[in-house]
């Protein structure tokens, strides 16, 4: 089906008109970026400046934009990462050449992993140098679109001025085509300096492309739910993305089938619901229910390695698969494999199937959780289950979570209660440190009204110290969580179990109490016993706070066998 959108824009006003015949004087490259990314409805841009990139950085000063400049490019990007999941829009991120793109690459793998929608624009040498020499120019690559290719969705280069708006008209069109994801548009620093005499940027459609199901296929997918005898949901993170908590909520209650949430999908349907799982992908009791499902309706997500309990689960009935991202689809598992967002399909799965009634659903839910509950209740696990019930008693249902790659970051992953959707996010998705406080911070730029919380190792602390710098400098409402043992927590775990003894996983830190507060952020040493108590006066006040909680934390030991 194919669209005139020509035919469906409003036309140009008489001053609209008038402008474009003469345009303002003292324009460049770089107001076409910011026009451009105005045009098509953006608000915010995170990033850091660079000698290549000034002018657009100049630009952006003369534009309404609003900039946060964070303090090392790839905790920009992680802040442009969680602004693109709390909002859904395109979060712009300017980078300079070479040393400045190249940090970014941690951040944008997991904006990648994660689906988030950021648009990188960094500058590149000047169009004379490019080709594959040696020139000779500052932050020089010889192919610098080679090293961002395989990590984001798609890659769009510009060599005239000309060509600026259709390249990020196109950059953002990808970004929030489902599924979602980090886009990079690349200009040459001249291109950005020079003056243009072409007209105001106006009049842009980058609507994202539709991702419909096929109705045959929903038809198949309906007849086999409807007949099912013991069916079950997993849904993972793309029922956040495409917001389609409450219409998986809708078919659950229609079909009683119990559902699990994927780590990347917390909060994709109530953890109190008669047909909640739960999150707990990595315990064998829950695997042994998946696998016992004669229809398993994934949704959003590909079934990766722990969402699959370590490639363990063996599905035995029929699995019918919904995902955006196609090259996941029936990537692990056979499956009626369907191309299509989340929200759209299962809307189209509720009209299609016919109700049933299962009074048993929910008493089996009921044992599957309580032989969970049993199963870490032998483990002598308490510390870790009371500092997460702190934290959930501290925490104001609508406020966002950030975890970093921590001990009581996994634990989270399956056991903490994420009351909203799109309110608890992690660094799973590619596992870098020092995601969660940076991330927290696009969070708070999001919503500055709402407190955020941001939980990190001492470990992958220090990757984002010098964000406190920027916290205090944009006043943003995040307490940060350090939890501290002196390492790298659950690397001294993984080495143990594997080897016997550790390596170069004990570290020195400072204090971080004294750090905070050398920044300007007030800052408190906790324990176990006063954590709930300092938290809320934490999220009470207004701009930045950090909790030190020192503790030695363990992990639960799943089940894979």
């Amino acid at each position: 089906m194919s669209h005139d959108h020509h035919d469906e824009r409003p036309p140009l006003t008489p001053a609209q008109i008038e402008a474009a015949l003469n345009p303002p004087p003292g324009r460049t490259g770089g107001d076409l970026v910011v026009e451009t990314l105005r045009g098509l409805g953006a608000t915010t841009v995170f990033g850091l400046p660079g000698q290549h990139v000034l002018a657009l950085f100049d630009a952006l000063r003369r534009s309404s934009l609003e900039y946060v400049g964070l303090r090392v490019e790839n905790n920009a990007g992680f802040a442009a990462d969680a602004y693109g999941r709390i909002t859904g829009e395109v979060a712009p991120l300017f980078l300079s050449t070479g040393p400045g793109a190249l940090t970014s690459l941690a951040a944008l793998q997991e904006a990648a992993a994660a689906s988030a929608p950021v648009l990188a624009v960094s500058s590149q040498i000047p169009v004379r140098g490019l080709g594959g020499g040696r020139h000779g120019h500052l932050h020089e690559l010889r192919d610098q679109q080679a090293s961002f290719r395989d990590v984001v969705k798609s890659v769009h280069t510009v060599r005239t001025a000309s060509q600026i708006p259709s390249a990020i008209g196109a950059a953002w069109e990808s970004a929030l085509t489902a599924p979602h994801g980090p886009v990079w548009v690349e200009i040459p620093q001249d291109v950005l300096e020079a003056a243009t005499a072409l007209p105001v940027v106006s009049g842009l459609d980058a609507t994202p492309r539709a991702l419909h199901a096929r109705p045959e296929l929903i038809a198949v997918a309906a007849d086999l739910l409807s007949r099912a005898e013991r069916p079950a949901i997993i849904a993972g993170g793309g029922v956040v993305r495409s917001d389609a908590s409450g219409k998986l909520r809708a078919l659950a209650e229609r079909l009683d089938a119990p559902v699990v949430t994927t780590y990347g999908g917390k909060g994709a349907f109530p953890w109190e619901h008669p047909l909640s799982l739960r999150s707990w992908v990595e315990d064998r009791h829950t695997t042994d229910f998946l696998e016992d499902a004669d229809v398993l309706l994934v949704v959003g997500s590909g079934l990766g390695e722990l969402s699959s309990n370590y490639y363990t689960f063996a599905p035995r009935g029929r699995v019918v698969q919904i995902e955006a991202d196609a090259g996941k689809l029936e990537a692990n598992h056979p499956a009626l494999g369907i191309h299509a967002d989340a929200r759209d399909a299962l809307a189209d799965l509720i009209e299609a199937v016919a109700p049933r009634r299962d009074p048993a659903a929910a008493e089996r839910v009921a044992g599957v959780l309580a032989r969970v509950r049993d199963r870490i209740a032998g483990q002598g696990r308490d510390l870790e289950q009371h500092l997460l019930a702190g934290i959930r008693t501290a925490l104001p249902d609508a406020s966002p979570s950030f975890w970093d790659m921590t001990i009581l970051g996994y634990w989270a992953w399956a056991a903490f209660d994420a009351r909203r959707p799109n309110t608890m996010h992690s660094a799973q998705g590619a596992g870098g440190l020092g995601y969660a406080f940076p991330a927290a911070l696009g969070a708070a730029v999001a919503d500055p009204a709402r407190p955020v919380l941001a939980v990190s190792g001492d470990g992958g602390a220090m990757y984002s110290i010098a964000e406190l710098a920027t916290a205090r400098q944009y006043g943003l409402p995040v307490t940060w969580l350090i939890v501290d043992d002196g390492g790298y927590g659950i690397l001294r775990e993984y080495l143990t179990g594997a080897f016997g003894e550790t390596t170069a996983t004990e570290l020195a830190r400072p204090d971080f109490v004294a750090l905070a507060e050398s920044f300007g952020v007030p800052a408190v040493l906790t324990s176990p016993e006063t954590l709930a108590a300092d938290l809320a006066e934490a999220f009470a006040r207004p701009g930045p706070s950090v909790v030190v909680l020192p503790a030695l934390l363990k992990m639960f030991e799943p089940t894979h066998l």
